[in-house]
């Protein structure tokens, strides 16, 4: 069987009966391209079943048609459905993807920077980075914005959920139930997110709470490995960084023979799936994923467009009570 000979970008300027740069400027996106021209390109395009390469294609116009996302931790569920909503917006405005993560704190402004020599755009995820080096990303003049996370003196579009509020709710439920001596397992120290939720962890002192930090991280096995140190405490709650915490706090009380809630009430926070069908089910506060995603990337498209997206209020979350948390033993309740 013989081999079909490749299509070039030659050979549809010739069907359309235009230039090589007009085809290219039309493969770009670009919107000076004549339309009734751009129709012949396209339909050329079609009938030819022409599909350009895409890394020469970004090289001769400079646009690459694909944006980069980084993120601390791709094992992560909580980070699923905000990708899954951005990428929704990126497919439709005909945008590719590249996903990548980071390993240690340090090496996390070396990685957006090497995502951005092969990406138009770019959206950073619960960024941990010192504010000096997000100043530097924010001089380098690519379209970039910062996905939960709030800086003043940063010059970058960012949107993000409010972490405050709704864990100040989730200690009024603690409260009402009786709690009062609590420990909060904390996230990395150079999240904002962690620094939101302890403020309100503390401002929850007016309701009657005690509360103590203990190192924790944003993982299972973090969860788990805290709770111990947690215990030295002798709390009637944990109020978990988030649910990936709380569940490895769970699994740890049950192996030393504590009942979640009757021994000891464990909260969350972000409402993973497997949070809802944990045993027990885990309370804690529902963020808004797929709204966050989504108003990422219509402000990412709006700054590949030339235009300074409005900086948008904090997205709200919602306290969801469910079956790990109850009466604080010994409360009476």
């Amino acid at each position: 069987m013989k081999e079909r000979r490749r299509v070039t970008i030659r050979d549809v300027a010739d069907a359309a009966g235009v230039s090589v740069a007009t085809v290219s400027r039309v493969m770009s996106g670009s919107l000076t391209v004549n339309p009734e021209m751009a129709e012949r390109v396209r339909r050329a395009t079609d009938e030819l079943e022409y599909r350009p390469n895409g890394a020469a294609q970004g090289l001769a116009s400079g646009m690459h048609r694909s944006v980069g996302v980084v993120l601390p931790d791709l094992s992560n569920p909580y980070f699923h459905g905000i990708i899954k909503a951005t990428n929704v917006g990126a497919a439709r405005d005909r945008y590719r993807m590249l996903v990548t993560e980071w390993q240690e704190p340090g090496e996390e402004l070396g990685v957006c920077l090497d995502v951005l020599s092969r990406v138009d755009g770019l959206l950073v995820l619960s960024t941990r980075m010192e504010t000096d080096s997000l100043r530097d990303l924010a001089a380098r003049g690519v379209p970039t914005v910062l996905v939960n996370r709030v800086e003043l003196g940063v010059d970058l579009p960012m949107v993000a959920v409010d972490n405050f509020s709704p864990m100040l709710e989730l200690c009024q439920h603690l409260a009402s139930l009786g709690h009062r001596r609590v420990v909060y397992l904390a996230g990395s120290p150079s999240a904002w997110q962690n620094r939101e939720r302890w403020k309100a962890v503390q401002q929850a002192r007016i309701l009657g709470l005690d509360p103590v930090m203990v190192a924790s991280d944003a993982t299972i096995e973090a969860g788990y490995e805290a709770t111990d140190e947690a215990l030295g405490h002798d709390p009637t709650a944990l109020i978990a960084f988030n649910d990936l915490a709380a569940l490895g706090a769970i699994a740890r009380l049950r192996e030393l023979g504590l009942k979640t809630p009757e021994d000891i009430s464990v909260t969350g926070f972000d409402d993973v799936a497997l949070a809802r069908y944990a045993d027990p089910a885990l309370t804690t506060i529902v963020s808004p994923k797929t709204a966050l995603g989504e108003q990422a990337w219509m402000m990412l498209e709006a700054s590949l467009r030339g235009e300074r997206p409005e900086q948008p209020p904090l997205l709200s979350a919602t306290f969801v009570q469910r079956a790990s948390t109850g009466p604080a033993k010994g409360s009476g309740g």
